[in-house]
């Protein structure tokens, strides 16, 4: 008898198997190149495809809302770099690639510089709003950066002379693909600016391509001499869906270069019915102001103050009259205040009469006189008493008293008083002064005493 238990369902096999897909980390993410076998394109639907290599073949799925993130169109025999993760699809037990992203191979390096100079450059504010000019709305003169043989050039000078005839463009050819391309686009924009203020605004520009026809349009050396462009840029650069460098650091971006004609130039014929609907208003504007000016004036010729023009004075006629009798009422009140402070001043000037006044500084004066001269006789006494006992007690110490008595003194030759026999030397001349006068001797013995003995 069979086991039933033993025997798996096809769905638990496929089950078990796509747990194990999902359970393997190294299935997780999964980077992958290869050529793209069995592509056909299906419009806003998911898209079903093989990748392939010499050897072998793998069934892949990208689902919508990750294909429609993709920055070019796949083809088939494309190769392609893709990223995603593997996993089983169950209702037919076959395993496939999920994608997730995808780009050109070869590209994958382009596509890397091409992200991080624009990082750089957008760090550094190239692209910011505050630094686009503003497209000139009536512009004299326009020049064109783009190829000769090309068709922009064509349809900028078509749709510019259809738009507003006096423009006048000048092209300036250059290089749009190619190694050399991006040379010689900022050595035609260099030339333009060279020209000053000649003209208004520049378009650059180009048809549509791949990522290596565009190239020259995300150099670094393009983009900065288009954000040193004194004038506005306006970039038309591939197709609409196509960015470049070039479009960011542009003033304007243009989808077509036919769409840049418009942007650079205004349609003369709205701008002439502009004009005419714009003086229609101002005429009406005006009749309606003059009408009003009239209704205020005939309003104005009716008023009883022109039909009366007396009338007008009433009133300030009545308030001079009024003001007069307040002024003289004032003056009439200041001449009674100030008359009896003038009288009430007169009184206190008779009791202050200036000549007894006098009398009463004359009395003061002598008194003050009096009392100085009789200080001033008490301070010279003082002082001449003061004066004799300095003179007495000079006279009882004076040397000259004691000399008066036989007493003298001795000086040396510089005149220093000799008080001891240790200050002479034998030969040495000094000086005896008397009360009346001088005599010079001549040392010949030292005799020295200590407490009255003789000691030589």
């Amino acid at each position: 008898m069979v086991d039933n238990k033993v025997y798996l369902s096809v769905s638990d096999l496929n089950f078990y198997i796509s747990q194990k897909f999902k359970n393997d980390p190294y299935l997780h993410k999964v980077f992958l190149q290869g050529e793209l076998s069995n592509f056909r394109f299906r419009m806003n639907s998911h898209q079903y495809f093989s990748l392939k290599d010499e050897k072998s073949k793998i069934n892949v799925v990208m689902f919508r809302s990750f294909f429609e993130k993709l920055k070019f169109k796949p083809e088939e025999g494309m190769k392609v770099y893709v990223s995603g993760y593997v996993d089983v699809y169950g209702p037919q037990g076959s395993y496939q690639f999920y994608a997730q992203t995808m780009e050109p191979a070869g590209l994958g390096a382009l596509y890397e510089q091409l992200r991080q100079l624009q990082e750089k450059l957008a760090k550094e504010g190239l692209f910011n709003e505050e630094h686009k000019k503003k497209i000139p709305l009536f512009p004299d003169r326009i020049a064109v950066v783009t190829s000769a043989s090309g068709a922009v050039i064509h349809d900028i000078m078509v749709t510019a002379n259809r738009r507003f005839p006096h423009a006048e463009i000048d092209l300036y050819p250059a290089k749009v693909q190619g190694d050399e391309a991006a040379d010689t686009i900022v050595a035609a924009l260099q030339q333009i600016q060279a020209q000053g203020d000649k003209y208004d605004v520049v378009i650059i520009g180009r048809g549509g391509g791949s990522l290596e026809d565009l190239w020259p349009f995300n150099e670094e050396k393009v983009v900065r001499q288009i954000y040193a462009m004194q004038m506005p840029v306006i970039s038309s650069v591939g197709h609409e869906t196509d960015t470049t460098l070039a479009d960011l650091v542009a003033d304007a971006r243009a989808a077509t270069p036919t769409a840049a004609a418009e942007y650079a130039t205004p349609n003369l014929a709205d701008v002439l019915t502009q004009i005419v609907q714009l003086r229609a208003r101002l005429y009406a504007a005006i009749q309606a102001n003059i009408h009003t000016k009239h209704q205020i004036l005939d309003r104005l010729k009716n008023a009883p103050v022109l039909q009366e023009p007396t009338r007008i004075y009433d009133q300030q006629i009545q308030q001079v009259d009024m003001l007069t009798h307040r002024l003289n009422q004032a003056i009439e009140n200041r001449l009674q205040h100030d008359g009896s402070t003038l009288r009430l001043l007169q009184e206190r000037l008779k009791a202050l009469s200036p000549s007894r006044k006098l009398e009463q500084l004359e009395r003061e004066r002598n008194f003050v006189v009096s009392n100085l001269f009789s200080t001033m006789n008490n301070y010279l006494k003082d002082q001449r008493n003061r004066l004799n006992r300095a003179m007495q007690q000079l006279d009882d110490i004076s040397p000259l008293k004691t000399i008066s008595r036989g007493y003298v003194y001795t000086t040396d030759q510089k005149g220093n008083t000799v008080t001891s026999v240790d200050q002479l030397k034998i030969d040495e001349k000094l000086k005896l002064h008397f009360k009346d006068g001088q005599v010079q001797v001549n040392v010949e013995n030292i005799r020295r005493e200590k407490n009255g003995n003789q000691e030589k």
